[in-house]
């Protein structure tokens, strides 16, 4: 049964091949036009997408060229073709200004960004110019209904940016170089001031500052649990309904404890 089920998926196949290569060599160029549109509409992409490009230099500067040109762009979006369909949806709008469709065209060729952002753990640069190209289309569409879904797309992405920084920082924690995790959970906490974990990472300023000092030599240590206590005193001011205030202020107080031990045994040292 499954032999006589393969016989006729493959009959179906070859026959289908069969009829796409007739119209792909005939020179009736209309008629090349209407089978491509049927591929379009059948969602057989890439067959639409080989006769739409023979067809393209036929059709250029013909009415039938616009829509040509939009349903070929669309071809490699459903193709998974982002890197051609960012191409073609930017040439749309570059052939076409004027046209209805240049707003949806300006869109999609961000969108495709979008669709190319990768995993946390890679480079991020379509991320970042996910978020350049929707901002762009925002401030150039004030009125498009397809705001709403850009600023959307734009809040996903810098999401995705602040994970990225925050697991950057939590390497540095983890593999205890306490110094550069401060610094890398000060500047995620400045380049996303709005984020709702801001106090979690202002604890993570503090947790690696402290760290710092324990690991610094004794002459060094004073200095540093003062850092500790500067940064706790921020935490205070800037998050004081914050679910981790007792923890901040546990850093507080063995910092304090610490200073004062240490200038206990430098008295001692002393007389």
């Amino acid at each position: 049964m499954r032999f006589i089920i393969y016989l006729l998926a493959a009959s179906l196949v070859f026959s289908s091949c069969s009829q796409f290569t007739k119209v792909q060599k005939s020179t009736d160029y209309e008629y090349k036009l209407r089978m491509a549109e049927q591929y379009y509409s059948k969602k057989k992409y890439h067959y639409a997408q080989l006769l739409y490009e023979e067809l393209f230099p036929i059709f250029k500067g013909t009415p039938q060229f616009e829509d040509l040109y939009y349903k070929y762009a669309y071809c490699a979006y459903y193709l998974k073709d982002y890197l051609n369909a960012e191409n073609l949806f930017k040439g749309f709008v570059e052939v076409f200004p004027n046209s209805p469709r240049a707003e949806e065209m300006e869109y999609m060729r961000a969108y495709t960004y979008y669709k190319q952002s990768p995993k946390v753990e890679l480079d991020q640069t379509n991320t970042q110019r996910t978020i350049g190209l929707m901002q762009t289309f925002i401030n150039t569409h004030p009125g498009s209904p397809r705001i709403k879904e850009a600023t959307e797309i734009i809040d996903l992405s810098r999401q995705k940016l602040e994970e990225k920084e925050f697991k950057n920082a939590e390497l540095y924690f983890n593999l205890g170089q306490y110094k550069a995790a401060a610094i890398a959970f000060t500047n995620l906490m400045n380049t996303f001031p709005d984020s709702e974990k801001s106090d979690e990472y202002k604890l993570q300023v503090i947790k690696s500052y402290y760290q710092y000092a324990i690991m610094s030599i004794d002459e060094r240590k004073n200095e540093r649990f003062e850092q500790v206590i500067t940064e706790v005193n921020d935490f205070i001011d800037r998050f004081p309904e914050s679910k981790l205030m007792k923890e901040a202020e546990r850093y507080l107080s063995q910092s304090q404890n610490n200073i004062k031990a240490l200038q206990n045994e430098q008295t001692k040292t002393s007389t």
